[in-house]
């Protein structure tokens, strides 16, 4: 049973990772439905926060629905992140997380996310006064190192239990790497496998199958997997690979008419999160994803993305399912 604190999360949870532009409340509000067992808010600017700025603030909208559900907050300046945590603390999620892993430049430049990885004593500091400042139980998220040379995660892994962090998720890259070549877990099952480490471990890194969940399950020990780009319109993973590591069986792929009535779904959360026009705006990036594979799909998504008509994008869906009937997408 794997534990954050005192939030059970089941024998081998699954994460939906947090992901900027991605994992808003509607594409949160799909996936729980598709099974995640612990999903996490888009990584939160400690600067925005501090500066009350609009977007900073939304992303710290949460319902009960989501939960259990952490804020993940990232910065490169110690006063700002505590700060920062202090204020996502009062918007009540189930914890903090930090964000030591993100590569982008304009995170990483800036003395934030992978940055780091290249000053630990400085990633301990922080992560220490965060923990100090919250009841809530603090995670973190990172990668193996900043680069081939300072793969020093098993050095991390254990520098930040002793200070309190209650669970790692670790990305099996290198920052240099971004998110290019295949993601290397044996580091992952090292820190796992480590005896001195004791809290849960997520693994986080390319497992885009329920055949690749159970081999690194089994491979590599870790308490759970995070999961990231293979949940982007494809929100059933969760409860794909679910079934899939208790029964050795795959559940069928869905259908157009499923896939159809979950962009419905996550259209409407859009709406009430966002409002008619903007809900309807951020949905646009969603929809090949949704249907990844269909036949001849480019003209229906160039009418799905030119309307502003909620009825009328209903109806192409509708339109979508009565022609793909029975057929599956690729996902």
């Amino acid at each position: 049973m794997a534990k954050i604190g005192n939030i059970a999360l089941g024998d081998f949870p699954l994460l939906l990772a947090p992901m900027e532009d991605v994992s808003d409340p509607p594409f949160r509000a799909v996936c729980k439905q598709g099974g995640a067992d612990l999903m996490y808010t888009e990584f939160i600017s400690s600067e925005g926060l501090i500066r009350d700025a609009a977007k900073s603030r939304k992303k710290l909208d949460i319902f009960e629905y989501e939960r259990p559900i952490g804020i993940q907050l990232f910065g490169g300046d110690v006063g700002n992140m505590v700060q920062s945590a202090e204020i996502a603390t009062a918007a009540n999620p189930d914890l903090i997380d930090i964000n030591y892993g993100c590569p982008v430049k304009a995170v990483a430049c800036r003395g934030a996310g992978a940055a780091l990885l290249q000053d630990i004593p400085k990633m301990v500091k922080m992560t220490e006064e965060i923990v100090k400042c919250t009841h809530l139980p603090v995670t973190v998220k990172t990668r193996l190192g900043w680069d081939d040379k300072t793969k020093n995660i098993a050095e991390v892994a254990e520098r930040l239990q002793d200070i309190g962090i209650k669970a790692l998720s670790i990305h099996g890259r290198t920052r240099v790497q971004m998110y290019k070549g295949e993601a290397d877990w044996t580091l992952i099952g090292e820190v796992k496998n480590n005896p001195r480490i004791t809290i849960p471990i997520f693994g986080n890194g390319d497992i885009d199958s329920p055949e690749k969940a159970l081999e690194y399950k089994n491979r590599y020990g870790v308490d759970g997997i995070m999961i990231g780009r293979a949940s982007i319109g494809n929100p059933w993973v969760f409860s794909q690979i679910k079934h899939f590591v208790a029964t050795g069986e795959h559940l069928a792929q869905p259908g157009i008419e499923e896939r159809v009535a979950v962009v419905k779904k996550h259209l409407d959360f859009s709406i009430r999160w966002k409002g008619d026009r903007l809900g309807i705006l951020e949905m646009r990036r969603h929809y090949s994803n949704y249907f990844r594979g269909t036949p001849n799909f480019k003209p229906i998504r160039a009418k799905l993305v030119e309307s502003l008509s909620l009825d009328e994008i209903y109806a192409i869906l509708d339109d979508v399912a009565v022609t793909y009937a029975g057929e599956l997408a690729i996902a």
